[in-house]
């Protein structure tokens, strides 16, 4: 049934919006079609990268899903940053992080925990994972903070450049340790012998699927953007709000609705790669790249956010952190990540 909705979202939504843009309907009607449009499409990618999770295993489709889905995200903060917006940018990678770590592990946690009473996944991927996301966050977020208190905007710039090419290393890095050297070697226990299930779609089909669904995502995620500052007005939202909540659960649709369904068929390795997976990549490879990007236009972009931001970023890893490190998970752990990401989302609605 969803599918069927989603299928016809997508085949209504992708027409309005080429004819919508071409007729110049007014920004905040077309606001809301681009935005179920991308909605729809993600349903699409989160469709096929579970196929090719079943083909390829959970941490290659973890990956997948994690790329894919934040390839949504990357193509709209370089639409937004041509136009000049970095601190909409800033403010969607803020959005990314929290809604990674709070809204869709604390989902997969909630759903998965009303199925099953107790849920596991690889202890040693959490560990992994919690050392990358401090380093991340805690380390390569706040030095530039810190360090531009004394700094003019270009050796802000200079500091935010290299600081950007050292996560995009270490998260290649990562990669190559959790995929080549180190594949299979920390391995969760499980008696259980996993079932065999096929896939939806065939390998070709789901890539090419990925790849249709990235362009059209691309061409809505462009005339999105330049409805940002009349929905602004219209609504009386602040940019920080559009970037941290709107555009960041739009952008990353596709991740929250694989990693829910992932959590309801008990396979929380995969729903948990998902979604901290995706937050490793948004802070150690999208946003470094978004840095880079940013000196090819006009106005550059630090890689500085506002205290409010660091604040619930670093919040939120410590309480992932926490609740995730002991490789297992239950419904009241998820309801407290949601009660984290609720309060937070007030608090920027109010800001």
């Amino acid at each position: 049934m969803a599918n069927k909705i989603f299928m016809i979202m997508t085949f209504a939504g992708v027409p309005l919006s080429i004819i919508g843009s071409l007729l110049h309907w007014p920004s905040t009607i077309m606001f809301g079609i681009y935005c179920l449009t991308i909605i729809a499409l993600a349903s699409y990618m989160g469709r096929a990268t579970e196929s090719l999770a079943i083909i390829a295993g959970p941490r290659i489709g973890g990956l997948l899903n994690a790329t894919f889905g934040n390839a949504v995200e990357l193509i709209i903060s370089i639409f937004a940053l041509k136009e000049g917006l970095t601190g909409v940018v800033l403010a969607s990678l803020t959005g990314s992080v929290l809604g990674n770590l709070l809204l869709v592990a604390g989902l997969s946690f909630f759903i998965g925990g009303l199925k099953f009473k107790r849920q596991t996944f690889s202890v040693y991927d959490a560990r992994h994972n919690s050392g990358l996301l401090v380093f991340a966050i805690l380390v390569a977020f706040v030095i530039p903070e810190v360090f531009s208190m004394k700094m003019d905007m270009t050796e802000t710039i200079s500091l935010s450049v290299g600081i950007s090419l050292i996560l995009i290393a270490l998260y290649l890095a990562a990669l190559f340790f959790k995929l080549v050297t180190h594949r299979g070697v920390y391995q969760k226990e499980n008696g259980e012998a996993e079932e065999h299930e096929e896939p939806e779609w065939s390998k070709k089909r789901a890539i090419f699927t990925l790849a249709l669904a990235t362009l059209a995502v691309a061409y809505v995620s462009e005339n999105l953007v330049h409805t940002f500052e009349t929905v602004a007005e219209s609504f009386g939202w602040t940019e920080l709000f559009i970037g941290i909540i709107i555009v960041a659960i739009v952008g990353n649709a596709a991740e929250h609705a694989s990693a829910i369904i992932f959590s309801w068929k008990n396979k929380m390795d995969i729903a948990v790669e998902i979604a901290i997976g995706s937050t490793l990549q948004i802070a150690m490879f999208v946003a470094p790249v978004l840095v880079l990007v940013s000196l090819l236009f006009n106005e550059a972009m630090p890689l500085v956010f506002s205290l409010p931001e660091l604040v619930a970023m670093s919040s939120a890893v410590l309480l992932i952190v926490i609740l995730s490190n002991d490789g297992e998970s239950n419904w009241f752990e998820g309801l407290t990540l949601l009660a984290a990401y609720i309060i937070m989302g007030i608090g920027f609605f109010l800001l």
